[in-house]
C-alpha cells in the first residue's frame, strides 16, 4: 500500500498485504481504476491513538540532530529515502530517480541522463547538468511524497511558483506552474510542433544529449509562457531513437506525472510463492506514461519500445504503460538451523562448544548502544537456541535469564529515565525512535533497520512460545518495528521508513547528505532485519507484521542476490570485482565505509548469516562462491575480519567445501569471530550444511 503525503494532512492507509490502494497528491484526486490501474480503497490498520500513547510513554530525546528542513508543514519527515538530501542539510543535494539525475539550481532545476562509466572498483553514473528550467526561484521544499515519487515546490520568497514531480522508474521531469509565468529553458526548443491535444513538442540539445520537451505553453526560442496549471515535461531521448519513436515517447510523456501508487500482494505458499509489488504511475490526464524497469525486473503489462537507457545497473528498457509489476520469490523466514543430520561426534563437539561459549556470557557481555547491544543480544539468543536444540536445559535456562533481563531493559518504556542507555527515546522532530547510546549515526537515523533487526530477531527467539514475554515486550517492540517499517503513515512514523519498492532494497543513510544520493552497504543486515521483523510478527501473533516482513524479506533478498552478491557485470568490463558492496543512487562501489581489507566487501554482505541466508546468498552457485572467496581471502587465510562468515559462505559451495570450512572454523582465532557470532553458531552452521 502507499499513501501520498501532502502538506497539512497525515493520511492513513491500510497495511493489509492483499489490498490495493488509491492515492492523492498535489493537484490529484482519488479515482477509480481500469484494468491496468493500481487503485482501490482501504481502511486504517494502525491504532494511531494507541501508538501515540505508547510513543509518549518513552519520553523524548534531549535534542534532535535534524536541523532546519526544507519540508512543507504537516509532512512526516522522510528519512532514508532516495530524495532525503533534498530535505536535510545546508543545501539540497543531487538526487537520482532512476534513470535520471536531478538537482536544484540557484533559480530552478537541472536534470541529466548520467553518463555511466566503470573503473576497477566503481561503476559511476553521477549527476550531470544537461537540461533544466530557470524559474526565477530562490528556494525549494518537499511538498509531497509517496513510496516512489517526490514533489518539489519552487518558491520566490513566499510565492509558490510551481511544482516538479520526480519518480523512481520514470524518466520524466514534470513541472507544473502554480500561476501564469514565463520560464526559460537551458537551450532553445528545436522543432517545436503543435500537437492535437493542445501541447507543443520539441527537443533541447545539451551536453551531447537530446531531451524531449512537451509543454502546454507557448514556446519562443528557449522561453516558454505558461498559464496557471500549465506544464513542461522533459525526458531524455534514448540513443538510436528514430523520429517515429521520439513522437511516441513524446505522446506518452505529454501529461505530467503526479504520483506513484503502490500495492503489495502475495501468491502461493511461503516456500513456493511470490511477493508482488505494483507501482502505478499516475499522470494528470490519467493515462499511459513512460516507465523504466530496472534490468531484471521484467516488463509484464508494459509495451516496451526496444530502446534503453544506460544506468548503473545495466541497460534499462524504455516502456509505455501505467503499472510496473515486480515479483520476487518468497523466502521463508528462519532463525533455526537444521541439526537433524549431525553425527554423534559432531553433536558432542557442538555440545562442548556451546557449554564453553555460554560460560563466557555475563552482564558485561552486552553493549549499551543500539548496534553493538543488538548484535550482542542476537549472538547470545542464537547460542540459547542451540542450547535448546541440543537439550542442554541448564545452559539454556541460564542464557534465557540473562537475555530476558537485557531485553527487559530495552523494552522498558521508562528505561531511559532509569539508566539512560539500553533504551529508546522518541525524536518528535524527525518522528522516530533513537537508541540513547547512538552508534554509526543512529541519532541521524542511519542504519535503523540494521540495529533494530538484531533486537527483533533476538526477541523473537527468546519469546517464542511465551505469551508472557510477548505481552511484556510487545508495546515497545511494536514501536521498534514501526520505526523501520510502519505499514502506513501515522502522526508518529512515516510509511516504510527505509525501504524503496522500486529499487527493491533499503537505504541506510537517514539524512543522505551526499552528492551521490543515498546508499546502503550491508544488504545482509537488511535481509536479517526483515527476517527478524517477520519472525517477531509470527511470535507475537501479528499477521500484518508477518505479511509485511515476508514482502520486505523476499524483495531485499532478491536485490541482494541480483545487485550485490551475484551481479551481472557484463555491461561494465572495466569493473574488476565480483561483489558490489556499497550501492548508491549515483554509483556502485567495491568498497566499505570501514576497511580496505579485501575480505571486508564480501563479509559485510554476509553478516550475520541467519538461518534464512542459506536461501539466497549462494544463488550464484559454487563458481560464484569460489570467485568471491578468491578475492576476499586470496591466500586462503580466514584469520581476518568476517573470516567466520566467509567460512559459513564457503560451506554452501559443496559438501567437500563444508568439510574444509569446518576444519578451519575449529581453529579460527577467537578474535576473528565477529561480535554477532560465536564459535558454536559458526560450527553449527557449517555442520548443518555438510
Amino acid at each position: 500500500m502507499s499513501v501520498r503525503f501532502r502538506a497539512g494532512a497525515v493520511a492513513l492507509v491500510a497495511a493489509s498485504a492483499l489490498v490495493l490502494t488509491a492515492c492523492t497528491g498535489t493537484g490529484g484526486e482519488t479515482g477509480t481504476g481500469g484494468p491496468d490501474r493500481v487503485t482501490g480503497t482501504a481502511s486504517p490498520s494502525v491504532d494511531a491513538r494507541a501508538q501515540q500513547r505508547a510513543v509518549a510513554s518513552l519520553g523524548s530525546v534531549t535534542k534532535t540532530t535534524a536541523g532546519p528542513m526544507r519540508l512543507a508543514d504537516g509532512l512526516v519527515p522522510p528519512t532514508n529515502r532516495w530524495f532525503s538530501g533534498l530535505v536535510y542539510g545546508a543545501a539540497p543535494q543531487p538526487v537520482f530517480p532512476t534513470p535520471i539525475s536531478w538537482q536544484v539550481t540557484d533559480d530552478g532545476f537541472t536534470a541529466g541522463l548520467p553518463v555511466v562509466s566503470a573503473t576497477e572498483k566503481t561503476i559511476a553514473g553521477g549527476a550531470v547538468q544537461q537540461v533544466g528550467l530557470d524559474l526565477g526561484a530562490d528556494r525549494t521544499l518537499v511538498s509531497a511524497y509517496d513510496q516512489a515519487s517526490v514533489t518539489v515546490e519552487h518558491r520566490k520568497g513566499s510565492t509558490v511558483l510551481g511544482h516538479t514531480v520526480l519518480a523512481q522508474g520514470s524518466p520524466l521531469v514534470s513541472y507544473t506552474a502554480q500561476a501564469a509565468q514565463s520560464v526559460t529553458a537551458t537551450g532553445p526548443v528545436a522543432g517545436a510542433t503543435d500537437g492535437p491535444d493542445g501541447t507543443t513538442t520539441g527537443t533541447i540539445a545539451a551536453d551531447g544529449r537530446t531531451w524531449g520537451v512537451v509543454t502546454t505553453g507557448d514556446v519562443s526560442g528557449s522561453g516558454i509562457r505558461l498559464a496557471a496549471g500549465g506544464s513542461v515535461v522533459l525526458f531524455p531521448v534514448p540513443d538510436d531513437a528514430r523520429t517515429k519513436q521520439v513522437r511516441a515517447l513524446s505522446a506518452a510523456a505529454a501529461s505530467p506525472l503526479t504520483e506513484v501508487t503502490m500495492a503489495r500482494s502475495s501468491t502461493g505458499t511461503a516456500t513456493h510463492g511470490q511477493q508482488r509489488t505494483a507501482l502505478g504511475y499516475r499522470t494528470a490526464a490519467a493515462g499511459k506514461t513512460l516507465v523504466v524497469p530496472q534490468p531484471g525486473q521484467g516488463t509484464t503489462g508494459l509495451s516496451c519500445t526496444g530502446l534503453h537507457y544506460a544506468t548503473i545497473t545495466g541497460d534499462a528498457p524504455v516502456c509505455i504503460g501505467e503499472v510496473l509489476r515486480i515479483a520476487a520469490p518468497s523466502l521463508p523466514a528462519a532463525d533455526r538451523l537444521d541439526l537433524s543430520g549431525l553425527t554423534s561426534a559432531q553433536r558432542a563437539t557442538l555440545v562442548a562448544q556451546v557449554r564453553a561459549d555460554a560460560g563466557g556470557v555475563s552482564e558485561a557481555s552486552f553493549g549499551a548502544d543500539s548496534y553493538g547491544g543488538g548484535k550482542d543480544l542476537y549472538r547470545v539468543a542464537n547460542l540459547y537456541r542451540l542450547a535448546t536444540q541440543l537439550d542442554l536445559d541448564d545452559v539454556a535456562s541460564g542464557l534465557r535469564r540473562q537475555l530476558v533481563t537485557q531485553i527487559d531493559q530495552w523494552t522498558d518504556p521508562e528505561g531511559c529515565g532509569v539508566s539512560g542507555t539500553r533504551c529508546f527515546a522518541y525524536d518528535d522532530t524527525v518522528k522516530g525512535l533513537v537508541g540513547q547510546a547512538p552508534s554509526f549515526g543512529s541519532d541521524e537515523f542511519n542504519d535503523h533497520h540494521f540495529h533494530s533487526g538484531y533486537l527483533l530477531s533476538a526477541a523473537a527467539i527468546v519469546a517464542d512460545g511465551s505469551d508472557d514475554l510477548v505481552a511484556k515486550w510487545k508495546p515497545v517492540l511494536s514501536l521498534v518495528a514501526d520505526d523501520i517499517a510502519s505499514p502506513e503513515a501515522t502522526a508518529s512514523f512515516p510509511e516504510l521508513r527505509v525501504y524503496d519498492p522500486y529499487a527493491q532494497h533499503s537505504w541506510a543513510s537517514g539524512y543522505s547528505p551526499f552528492a551521490d544520493g543515498n546508499n546502503q552497504e550491508s544488504s545482509s543486515e537488511a535481509v536479517s532485519a526483515w527476517n527478524g521483523l517477520t519472525r517477531w510478527g509470527q511470535v507475537s501473533g501479528s499477521r500484518a507484521t508477518e505479511q509485511l516482513g515476508d514482502w520486505l524479506l523476499a524483495n531485499e533478498a532478491a536485490s541482494a542476490e541480483r545487485d550485490v552478491l551475484d551481479p551481472d557485470l557484463r555491461p561494465f568490463p572495466g569493473f574488476q570485482h565480483t561483489v558490489v558492496s556499497l550501492n548508491w543512487g549515483g554509483k556502485r562501489d567495491h568498497a566499505t565505509w570501514f576497511s580496505a581489507d579485501p575480505a571486508a566487501p564480501a563479509g559485510i554482505e554476509l553478516i550475520p548469516m541467519p538461518a534464512v541466508a542459506a536461501g539466497y546468498v549462494a544463488a550464484g552457485g559454487k563458481e560464484q562462491i569460489g570467485k568471491v572467496l578468491d578475492e576476499a581471502v586470496p591466500e586462503g587465510d580466514y584469520a581476518v575480519q568476517f573470516g567466520d562468515y566467509l567460512l559459513m559462505y564457503r560451506a554452501l559451495a559443496s559438501g567437500s567445501q563444508a568439510t574444509a570450512a569446518l576444519a578451519l572454523a575449529r581453529d579460527l582465532p577467537a578474535e576473528d569471530i565477529d561480535t554477532g557470532n560465536t564459535r558454536s553458531y559458526l560450527l553449527a552452521w557449517i555442520m548443518s550444511h555438510q
